[in-house]
């Protein structure tokens, strides 16, 4: 069993912080938020009750579809006591006949958080500054820190430490994902490797970011169009589905065309270490058992995209490990901002 870290700067006090981006937060306080996951998860394992929140409510904001995420909040709500209520994008006015700032005023007056999945980071931003409650990031375009949060406590199940070990992203390496895992890795010590094409290399900014702070933090951020050279000796490889949700359907052709070459499969998992792990935040284009998958392979005759089915499938994949800690990392940000 995993042996979680006590923090070690005294009681943590996150109540009333909002949770955007994995930059607003120290490296301790990410090291606070999984050290709860992982003692949420032992409780919820072993039965252990933990209605710490019992009577607080929390709405979820869904301007953009999600299994994992929904679900993970609904059922950390419930775990923790709460009352949730899960507004789509047919059932709120926000945007529409409401500003983001009013939609805000209204519901920190009825909840006492609220989830937002959509679009711009720059819309979290503003619920963030107009609510008087804090506000979670359940999605945005430019980053996804709920996901990474669960992924480095699947990192740290299976390998027992975060600092020192070698990461490669593959596919995509601009989009909210792997803008996110950068940040996250450069926060907690692990080597950060985008292996991409040059076209899809993340912005020189958030680069320049991130390597101030893995230098802090005594790691490194690495760009590679070099399949081989990216992912000899990795730890962890991680991908993403090509095309990001909401981008038009005219945008495959041209990043099948800039991807293919970088798809995680056999080839890459025997270049990286020998008890290396497969991550992915799904829903993940591997078969021919989604619509989405069908349509691709009838289009440009790929029977799998962004990782082979034989990785997928293989024991080296934590994917549904992954996904379940999506429910305990959330549990811990909820409980974190939200406890008296």
């Amino acid at each position: 069993m995993y042996e979680y870290a006590t923090y070690k700067g005294g009681l943590m006090n996150l109540k009333n912080r909002d949770f955007l981006k994995l930059l607003d937060y120290t490296p301790d306080e990410i090291r606070y938020l999984l050290d709860l996951a992982h003692d949420f998860k032992k409780k919820k394992k072993e039965g252990v009750e933990h209605e710490y929140l019992k009577g607080k409510n929390i709405v979820l904001l869904f301007e953009k579809t999600s299994t994992r995420t929904r679900c993970a909040f609904e059922v950390a709500g419930y775990d923790l006591g709460m009352n949730v209520t899960f507004l789509d994008p047919g059932s709120s006015q926000m945007g529409k006949k409401e500003s983001i700032e009013d939609t805000a005023r209204v519901l920190c007056r009825m909840y006492d958080g609220i989830e937002y999945r959509g679009f711009s980071q720059s819309i979290v931003e503003s619920l963030a500054d107009a609510s008087s409650v804090p506000v979670w990031n359940g999605l945005t375009n430019e980053f996804h820190p709920t996901q990474m949060l669960a992924d480095l406590m699947t990192i740290e199940e299976h390998f027992k430490k975060l600092k020192g070990l070698n990461f490669v992203f593959m596919g995509d390496g601009r989009n909210n994902v792997a803008n996110s895992l950068m940040v996250a890795c450069a926060k907690m010590g692990l080597n950060y490797t985008c292996c991409s094409p040059k076209d899809l290399w993340p912005e020189k900014e958030l680069v320049d970011t991130c390597r101030i702070i893995a230098e802090e933090n005594g790691c490194t951020v690495t760009l590679t169009d070099n399949v081989k050279l990216g992912t000899l000796n990795q730890d962890i490889v991680y991908t993403d589905v090509w095309v990001s949700m909401g981008e038009p359907e005219e945008v495959w052709e041209k990043r099948i065309n800039l991807l293919r070459k970088f798809q995680v499969n056999k080839k890459v998992i025997d270049n990286m270490n020998p008890n290396a792990i497969f991550l992915h935040c799904l829903p993940s284009f591997h078969d021919l058992n989604t619509e989405i998958g069908r349509s691709i392979h009838d289009k440009f005759g790929l029977d799998e995209m962004e990782v082979s089915d034989e990785v997928f499938e293989s024991n080296k994949s934590k994917v549904f490990e992954e996904a379940e800690n999506r429910m305990h990392t959330i549990k811990a940000v909820i409980y974190a901002t939200l406890k008296d």
